[in-house]
C-alpha cells in the first residue's frame, strides 16, 4: 500500500493574522466599513457549525449539488479525462471528491486545503480504501495564488482535472473570480483533455436565498456570530456576543448574498494597542456569496481561457436551475 504525501506551504504567523484582522476592523466607514475575511469563520467550531448548516432544510446548495452529481455522474465521466490527476481545491473532508472516485477513476488525488493537519486523517483512510492510488495533501491558501508544488505531479505528466465544488467561487468578487479562474486554467497544464469541474450557485428568488443564510433554527447566525469569539482569541478584542446580531441580505445590484454582524448599541471595541467605535446599526461585513446565471458564468469561463462549458443543473433546462455543475475544458 502506498503512503500519502503531505506538503505544508501556507505559513501564517499569529501576528500576521492579528494585523490582517485589525486592518479589517479599522477600515473606514466609507466605503463598505469594517470587514473580516470569511476564512476566519472556519475555526474548529465554525467548521462544525457549517457542517450542520448543510443539513438544514433551508440550505439547498449542498444537497442540490449532490443530486446533480448523482444524476449526471456518468455523463460527467464521459466528458472529463480518464486516469487524470484530480486536484481538489478546498478539499475539506475530501468527501465530495471521494464519492466520485468510482465513476471518474482518477490515477492520482491531490487534496488542497489551508492546513495539511486537517487532511491527514482523511487521506490515511482513503489510502487504505484505494491502496494503489497516489494521494497528496497540500496545505495552501490558493485564494492568494494557485502555485502547485512538484508533489502535485508535473504539469505535462498527464491530464489534470481541477475540482471546485460547493459554489465556493461565490466568495470571490467577479473580478477576483476571473483572476482565480485564469490561475486554474494555467494549473490545468498543457495536456489535452484537462479542465475544471466546478459547482456554481445560480440566481433565484431573494426569499429563498436569504432563508438559506438565515435559517429558522439560527444555526447560520451562530456560525456568523462565532467570529466574535475568534476575534477575541486572535486579536485580543473585548467583544461581547450580546452586542452583535446576524444579518443576511440579498444585494440585487451586486447579485450576492451578504452576511454582516450588526452592532446592537453604541459601543467601543478595544484590543491591546487599539480600538474602534461602532454606532448602533453599524456592520462588520463577514462574507459575500455571489450568485450567477449560467450565461454569465459561462462567459466568465471563456474570458479565463476555457472552452464553452458543459452544464448540468437540477432542472430540465439550465435557465430554470437553482444550481449548476459545469465542466470547462482547458
Amino acid at each position: 500500500m502506498k503512503t500519502p504525501v503531505f506538503v505544508q506551504l501556507h505559513h501564517d504567523s499569529a501576528e500576521h493574522i492579528r494585523q490582517e484582522l485589525i486592518q479589517g476592523l479599522t477600515a473606514n466607514a466609507q466605503p463598505g466599513g469594517a470587514t473580516v475575511s470569511p476564512k476566519f469563520l472556519y475555526d474548529a467550531l465554525g467548521s462544525r457549525l457549517f457542517e450542520a448548516i448543510t443539513e438544514l432544510p433551508e440550505y439547498y446548495p449542498t444537497r442540490t449539488e449532490a443530486a446533480i452529481f448523482k444524476a449526471h455522474a456518468q455523463a460527467m465521466a464521459r466528458s472529463v479525462p480518464p486516469a487524470a490527476t484530480l486536484i481538489d481545491l478546498g478539499a475539506g473532508n475530501c468527501g465530495k471528491a471521494a464519492a466520485l472516485f468510482g465513476v471518474l477513476a482518477p490515477r492520482r488525488y491531490v487534496a488542497i486545503d489551508i492546513s495539511v493537519d486537517f487532511l491527514r486523517g482523511t487521506l490515511d483512510v482513503l489510502q487504505r480504501q484505494h491502496p494503489a492510488m497516489d494521494l497528496v495533501g497540500i496545505g495552501l491558501d490558493f485564494s492568494q495564488a494557485l502555485d502547485l508544488p512538484p508533489e502535485a505531479g508535473e504539469p505535462g505528466s498527464g491530464p489534470r482535472l481541477l475540482f471546485y465544488p460547493g459554489s465556493s467561487i461565490g466568495n470571490f468578487t467577479p473580478a477576483q473570480a476571473l483572476v482565480f479562474l485564469r490561475q486554474v486554467r494555467a494549473a490545468c497544464g498543457p495536456v489535452a483533455g484537462s479542465g475544471l469541474l466546478i459547482g456554481v450557485d445560480l440566481v433565484k428568488d431573494a426569499a429563498e436565498l436569504e432563508a438559506a443564510y438565515d435559517d429558522a433554527l439560527g444555526v447560520t447566525a451562530a456560525f456568523n456570530r462565532n467570529l466574535i469569539y475568534n476575534l477575541n482569541r486572535l486579536v485580543g478584542t473585548d467583544m461581547r456576543l450580546a452586542d452583535w446580531a446576524h444579518l443576511a441580505l440579498f444585494n440585487r445590484l451586486e447579485s450576492r448574498i451578504e452576511m454582516h454582524l450588526v452592532a446592537q448599541r453604541d459601543l467601543s471595541v478595544q484590543w491591546p494597542g487599539g480600538q474602534r467605535a461602532f454606532s448602533r446599526g453599524e456592520r462588520i461585513h463577514t462574507e459575500n456569496s455571489y450568485k450567477w446565471t449560467v450565461a454569465g458564468f459561462s462567459q466568465l469561463l471563456r474570458e479565463a481561457g476555457f472552452a464553452e462549458p458543459q452544464v448540468w443543473t437540477d432542472a430540465l433546462t439550465a435557465d430554470a436551475g437553482r444550481f449548476a455543475v459545469m465542466w470547462a475544458g482547458a
